[in-house]
């Protein structure tokens, strides 16, 4: 080996170690971030009840959320995950919790808007809720996305236009932003069936909604992956409630 090629050869690999601990740090950081934001006492005591089962660490750190960014959470309900959202994007960051009015409880986000200024909620009938064209980097969703198959006239929940509503993430994200899915694992089929008797939805679904509206797979987790859950038992019945299989899914707007 030539002198040059030994000093390029050593340069390169420095070059990698520098990277590979940057990335270690970084990711050391990122985690201490979603500890002390689920940690954090802040967060309303009903909220915290549900972190046995929705084991918010695993989930945030699948998000890769960045300090300084627009969060759009879609149907938010009573913001729990907004509130850590708000404390991992900082001061400087903004959280958008969507929801429809008869889902907004008034007297918890006044609670969680004087603990998060940061929080700006959008409640709207579930027609109009849109963004703004590249407004946010994150659009969170969360035990949701099977919700715009829903329709519901008990809950003044109107049938919607799903590739309406995914190509509006499209345009709201800038270059780069992603989407997050975490949802309960269901059956192929008809999907508004489905969605109607289990509150489930085919993951295959959703990539396949995301993917025509011009967004790539980015990432996905298997954290959330319970063996053992029954697929034809709706989410709410008393057996399976809260133990879920649930898939995790990231889709990344290209950057160019």
């Amino acid at each position: 080996m030539t002198g040059l090629r030994w000093l390029t050869t050593v340069a390169g690999a420095a070059m990698l170690l520098a990277m590979s601990g940057y990335a270690s740090a970084a990711d050391q950081a990122s985690e201490r971030s979603v500890a002390a934001a689920v940690a954090s006492k802040a967060r309303l005591a009903d909220n915290r009840k549900l972190d046995e089962g929705r084991h918010p660490a695993e989930v945030l750190s699948f998000a890769a959320v960045e300090r300084g960014s627009t969060i759009a959470d879609l149907l938010a309900g009573n913001g729990y995950y907004s509130e850590m959202l708000a404390d991992l994007v900082g001061p400087k960051g903004t959280v958008i919790p969507m929801n429809t009015p008869g889902f907004h409880k008034a007297e918890s986000w006044a609670l969680l808007q004087k603990a998060h200024p940061n929080l700006t909620p959008m409640v709207r009938a579930a027609p109009g809720m849109s963004l703004a064209p590249a407004s946010v980097d994150m659009i969170f969703t969360h035990l949701v996305y099977h919700d715009l198959y829903w329709e519901s006239e008990k809950y003044k929940f109107p049938r919607l236009d799903v590739d309406a509503m995914v190509a509006n993430w499209y345009r709201a994200l800038r270059p780069g932003g992603t989407v997050i899915v975490i949802d309960h694992a269901g059956p192929g089929g008809d999907t508004r069936a489905l969605v109607d008797k289990l509150h489930r939805i085919d993951p295959a679904v959703v990539r396949a909604d995301m993917e025509r509206a011009g967004f790539v797979l980015d990432g996905e987790s298997d954290a959330l992956h319970v063996a053992g859950d029954d697929h034809s038992k709706n989410v709410f019945d008393p057996a399976v409630r809260g133990k879920t299989d649930r898939f995790m899914l990231r889709f990344r707007k290209p950057a160019a």
